[in-house]
């Protein structure tokens, strides 16, 4: 759900930049700032990944995960991580989508409810996606 809202779903997802832009070396997160018109806004960032990870996002989940790389393995773990750390994947687990998108709103700037102003995913298109995925609800 979270890779469809971030537009990083398709094949080339978890080598995409901040913009739609790709790299190629897996051995750490890219770290190019890149800049994007977003919602009529010129926004500047450091995301990449199939997450979109921020640089220092980034650091804090392989420093604590000790994860070699960013690979797509290394990026499906990271993204556990945070969804844990913001006390969310309980939640998904028990079926409690709702109450798991307002805990990471903060971490991705595509979920309903994000602060950061940039487009965001309907909580309807949420919902969908996760069904989708084989979520089920409380």
């Amino acid at each position: 759900m979270i890779r469809n809202a971030e537009g990083t779903a398709g094949r080339d997802g978890y080598r995409t930049l901040f913009g739609g832009g790709l790299f190629d070396d897996y051995s750490d997160h890219p770290r190019r700032k890149v800049t994007a018109t977003l919602g009529g806004r010129q926004i500047t960032s450091t995301a990449a990944g199939a997450y979109q990870f921020l640089a220092g996002t980034w650091d804090e989940a392989r420093a604590a995960l000790s994860l070699p790389d960013f690979s797509p393995a290394s990026q499906d773990q990271a993204a556990a991580w945070l969804i844990r750390r913001r006390g969310a994947l309980t939640d998904v687990y028990a079926g409690r989508l709702d109450t798991a998108l307002a805990k990471c709103a903060k971490e991705w700037a595509s979920l309903p409810g994000s602060p950061y102003g940039q487009p965001t995913i309907s909580s309807a298109k949420a919902r969908q996606l996760f069904a989708d995925a084989g979520g089920t609800y409380a």
